[in-house]
């Protein structure tokens, strides 16, 4: 009977360990794995796209000045630096870190006289000659390198200036003939900049152009020098401008 006894606590000893090993694994099971929710990764900046801003700046301009009948130079015709504002719009197109685009831009100039030196005549007076821009316009492709938010470019095309007359003076008696002439003059353009993506479609930029233009030439037609022929010869301006454009985007993320 005590064997009996014996055996039988045994098992239910035995029977309460195997439970509690199993109870003990069952706990220790490791439970289903959950993944992390997906990060959001925005597309890269994109210069891509079109553009439309504003500029304002300072322009120079030089020119060797002469006449024909008098056979007088002028010297280098120049300024100290005129007042320039106005728009530009654009397009850009960018593949990996290359931007290639095309610009147009269009600038009034304020007061922009080309004044050569004043050369004295005897027994008529000091005579001065001048030139008056109005209007500067360019075309021109632009190439660059972004780097993010940051576009360093360079410029090349063409240029326009609109000239609104000659005038010849005479400084010692103050008299003066303006020969009126509204045409155009064209050249060649070359330009740098920097242009940085401040804000979400906002950009800012600075940059210096340097206008080439062909030789021009006005007939006096009253006076002294009626019929006279004065030509500026190579003349050239250069221009500083900073500027923002509205950055149309359809696509690739501006900012």
């Amino acid at each position: 009977m005590r064997k009996l006894l014996n055996t039988t606590a045994s098992v239910a000893v035995l029977l309460a360990l195997s439970m509690a090993a199993n109870a003990a694994d069952v706990g220790a099971q490791p439970q289903p794995y959950t993944p992390p929710p997906p990060v959001y990764v925005p597309p890269p900046f994109s210069w891509t796209g079109f553009y439309i801003g504003g500029n304002i700046g300072g322009a120079w301009g030089q020119g060797n000045v002469t006449d024909s009948l008098l056979g007088l130079n002028f010297g280098n015709a120049n300024n100290n630096g005129v007042f320039i504002g106005g728009g530009q719009l654009g397009f850009n197109y960018q593949f990996s870190y290359v931007v290639l685009g095309l610009e147009w831009d269009f600038d009034w100039a304020g007061n922009n006289n080309n004044t050569g030196n004043g050369i004295l005549i005897p027994g008529v007076g000091t005579i001065q000659a001048t030139s008056n821009n109005g209007w500067i316009t360019t075309l021109a492709a632009r190439f660059g390198v972004a780097n993010g938010p940051w576009l360093f470019y360079g410029k090349a095309g063409g240029g326009w200036v609109g000239n609104n007359g000659f005038t010849v003076t005479n400084v010692t008696t103050g008299a003066s003939i303006t020969a009126s002439d509204n045409n155009t003059n064209s050249g060649w353009l070359v330009g740098v900049g920097i242009e940085w993506a401040f804000a979400p479609n906002w950009s800012a930029k600075v940059e210096y152009d340097y206008l080439g233009l062909n030789s021009r030439s006005f007939i006096v037609p009253v006076g002294f020098f009626a019929g006279d022929t004065f030509t500026t010869n190579n003349p050239n301006i250069q221009m500083v401008k900073v500027g923002f454009n509205y950055l149309f985007n359809y696509g690739g993320r501006r900012y």
